[in-house]
């Protein structure tokens, strides 16, 4: 997810406008002086965030020294990064910094222990993200080493059982997809057993979500596209956890999705110490 610098600044000018609000009521207070602080690590973890941190420097009088980028594993009392500059700009900013490393780097933590768990496997996150906040949130899940699921409703087609119900059957649903979306688009079909994965799969589906399917039947759908469509991929999605996602890894599908993988993230410990 490769964003251009007024992406990130206009989503910092909403960050730094639900803090400060009318103004903050302390920066009267502060004396007009230059000023450095350092942030440092109470935990330990996968790093994520900087990449918007820096920009901050689009908005406020600071400028920043990382010992650190997006991605790299970080340990408790390590200095994460230095923040120079006007004494009454760094304590405004202070909170929101604080929030997007802890936040991005709680998601990017929780991210990497789902991919180091397994290794013939693609970890895939989900859109089951604070609203608003899709973007940041799996920008810091990339940041952990998963890779990203759909984005929005707009990047790929996913039929899902609410969408079928409204369908005589998935042949006719992805018929009917496929004269309305782009050429470039993939179809996706949430299946919830053998029958409903073969249909799909005879029908033209790029990729079929075995959907909640217990072990033996995500084998039959396996082999079943084995033997029949061999470039349709499949992922299984529904109630994976890091406690139960190794069972998962050599039953031949080609990835596997959670929303836990961002929405049971904790946040990480950071903290800014004036120097």
């Amino acid at each position: 997810m490769n964003l251009m610098k007024f992406q990130i600044t206009d989503f910092l000018k909403e960050v730094l406008k639900e803090d400060i609000g009318r103004g903050d009521l302390a920066r009267d207070l502060i004396p007009n002086k230059i000023i450095n602080a350092k942030v440092i690590a109470k935990s330990e973890g996968v790093i994520a965030g900087i990449e918007y941190i820096k920009n901050f420097t689009n908005l406020a009088d600071v400028k920043f020294d990382f010992n650190f980028e997006d991605g790299d594993f970080y340990k408790k009392g390590d200095v994460i990064f230095i923040i120079s500059g006007s004494a009454k700009d760094i304590l405004s900013i202070e909170r929101s910094v604080l929030n997007i490393l802890q936040h991005a780097s709680g998601i990017a933590s929780n991210a990497y222990e789902f991919v180091k768990e397994v290794k013939n496997l693609k970890i895939l996150d989900t859109r089951k993200t604070r609203p608003l906040l899709r973007t940041f949130e799996k920008y810091a899940s990339r940041c952990g080493g998963v890779t990203n699921h759909r984005l929005g409703l707009d990047d790929c087609l996913m039929l899902k059982d609410t969408h079928l119900a409204t369908f005589k059957s998935i042949k006719e649903a992805i018929e009917k997809a496929r004269e309305s979306i782009p050429f470039t688009t993939k179809i996706e079909v949430e299946c919830e057993n053998l029958d409903q994965a073969k249909e799909a799969m005879d029908a033209g589906a790029d990729i079929v979500m075995c959907d909640n399917m217990d072990f033996e039947t995500i084998k039959e759908v396996v082999k079943y596209r084995n033997e029949n469509h061999k470039n349709i991929l499949l992922e299984a999605s529904g109630n994976i956890t890091l406690e139960n996602l190794k069972e998962y890894e050599n039953l031949g599908i080609d990835a596997i999705s959670s929303g836990a993988i961002i929405h049971q993230a904790t946040f990480k410990d950071f903290s800014m110490k004036i120097m």
